[in-house]
């Protein structure tokens, strides 16, 4: 593992440090201990996280490690360019936590693996995309949310006037899903983009924990 001074990396406010330290008091044995953070994969258009405590002397060899103030930092290879210029933070609002403000976002390739360059290509900035992500966040979401799902607009063609969505959560590999998007998504999306002539599913399905069909 190569030990450098990670504030270029991740740091932590002042509020954040002390929240972590109060939670490494109250471990077994805070001997040897350090915070890991780590990318776990993609969560909307943002990166999914993992932040927990484990030894330091665990960390791989091409682990970045780091102090900052009394907590160790390790930080997995493989997060290392995602996590880069990262803050971690206190947020009072609500019941509370800690939240990893990250300047950096995952690429349409990780967002939307499988998924052809060609539809990656027609983007989400056209006037019509920004429609559909306002109806997805404001309308679909927090409606599919209660059943842990969630939909995402991977890209639309401006011209045919075509939205690609993915499913995840509670939503991929599940048998109600083409319902969920024909009878919801697609009919909220057509109620605000009248225009909007067709909305294809683009998940892969069959990678959820409970896929309704398997791969041939």
């Amino acid at each position: 593992m190569s030990s450098v001074d990670t504030f270029d990396i991740l740091t932590l406010t002042d509020e954040a440090r002390k929240v972590v330290l109060d939670a490494l008091a109250g471990e077994e044995s805070t001997e040897g201990l350090a915070l890991w953070v780590e990318v776990t994969g993609t969560r909307g258009s943002g990166y999914a996280y993992d932040l927990y405590f484990s030894e330091l002397n665990l960390a791989p060899e091409d682990a970045t490690v780091g102090r900052d103030g009394e907590i160790s930092v390790v930080i997995p290879a493989s997060s290392v360019d995602r996590l880069r210029g990262s803050r971690l933070e206190f947020a009072s609002e609500g019941e509370g936590g800690l939240v990893l403000v990250n300047p950096n976002s995952p690429t349409p390739e990780e967002i939307s693996p499988g998924v052809p360059s060609e539809i990656l290509a027609f983007g989400v900035d056209g006037p019509l995309a920004v429609v559909a992500l306002r109806v997805l966040d404001e309308q679909v979401n927090p409606a599919i949310a209660a059943h842990g799902g969630r939909a995402d607009l991977v890209a639309l063609d401006e011209s045919a006037k075509t939205a690609y969505v993915k499913l995840s959560g509670g939503c991929q590999g599940c048998a109600m899903s083409r319902m969920t998007l024909s009878q919801g998504i697609e009919t909220m999306l057509r109620e605000a983009i009248p225009e909007l002539s067709q909305v294809l599913d683009v998940t892969d399905h069959a990678s959820g924990e409970n896929p309704f069909y398997a791969a041939q």
